[in-house]
């Protein structure tokens, strides 16, 4: 069995095979397209660009166009359902949500997502569209979408419809009241133990929730993040890349405690950066990537969180994913 690491680039996939303890280069593909993010799935490369969304379905040899009705071009996130074969999900920006039955061949849209987006008004700050989706989260029948900036909506029927959770005014509001979340949502993630298990990164703190969203608690209030990995053996284990602000001051640390503590978890790094900060976290076994808004790609054991550059020669890396082939 093979490993193949496919990362999404500013410029294109490049892909890699683990040979002899490294990561060697194998090819480039999709010159010229920015790929906002990648996943694999039963066989499938599916990369989501700035144009939509394309496929491989021979290891990233050949693409073709995937965007059978996908409105919205610009694609700002993909995932899948991973208990569900065949039901894949773009976000888009402007903010949407575009659902797959057939492997990313045609996508259908999730009209009440439009119409909250024009509701309440979501913006994003570097862009003149009405705010993105740039994450999604699954467990069982519940889903969760990160909205940037406005709201965590959440789908309790397996990611075909979406609703505001709860815990989400769904207005852009940087001084949320108590017990609701701050709506500059930068991904979202559900812990396997249980779908009411729930975290969102934003741009005023670290947010859990414990009852599927209806109420929220700032975990790490002074900090500005986009990024947390959620262990899925250790329900009080995370790791989270705090900054002071957006690209300023980023570092990587855990917690034990569920949030109450947080201590440095930066091993083999600068113990602050001062223009840079982790975008993504990316499991693959037991070790774990970083993606940076430097475009860097950073990796390390899960037992020792010891990082190291990983591809240093690919620059502009905004998401990868691993492949294990026979």
């Amino acid at each position: 069995m093979k490993q193949l690491l496919v990362a999404g680039t500013s410029r294109g996939i490049a892909i890699a095979q683990w040979e002899e303890g490294r990561w060697r280069m194998v090819r480039h593909g999709l010159e010229g397209k920015a790929v906002t993010s990648v996943i694999n799935r039963e066989g499938a490369i599916l990369a989501g660009t700035r144009e939509g969304v394309h496929r491989s379905d021979d290891l990233g040899a050949t693409w073709r166009e995937s965007s059978s009705g996908l409105s919205i071009r610009l694609v700002r996130w993909l995932a899948f359902h991973p208990e569900i074969s065949d039901r894949e999900f773009a976000g888009t920006e402007p903010a949407g949500i575009f659902v797959s039955h057939d492997g990313g061949s045609s996508w259908r849209s999730c009209p009440e997502v439009e119409r909250m987006r024009g509701e309440f008004g979501w913006s994003l700050p570097y862009s003149p569209e009405a705010g993105c989706v740039r994450g999604f989260a699954f467990s069982g029948g519940r889903g969760y979408a990160a909205v940037e900036d406005g709201c965590v909506l959440r789908s309790d029927d397996k990611g075909e419809t979406w609703q505001l959770a709860p815990g989400s005014t769904g207005r852009s509001n940087h001084s949320p009241r108590p017990r609701t979340v701050h709506s500059d949502v930068h991904s979202i993630e559900v812990h396997p133990a249980s779908p009411d298990l729930v975290a969102a990164p934003t741009g005023g703190g670290f947010f859990m929730s414990a009852d599927g969203g209806d109420t929220w608690t700032n975990r790490y209030p002074r900090c500005y993040c986009r990024a947390a990995w959620w262990d899925p053996d250790e329900r009080d284990h995370l790791i989270l890349g705090p900054a002071d602000g957006v690209d300023r001051g980023g570092r990587i640390e855990e917690t034990h405690d569920g949030g109450q503590s947080w201590q440095p978890a930066s091993k083999g790094l600068d113990a602050l950066w001062q223009r840079n900060m982790v975008e993504r976290f990316y499991q693959s076994g037991s070790y774990l990537f970083a993606v940076l808004s430097s475009g860097q790609l950073i990796g390390s054991p899960l037992a020792s969180l010891a990082w190291e550059p990983v591809l240093p020669q690919e620059k502009g890396v905004n998401m990868v994913a691993v492949l294990s082939v026979g």
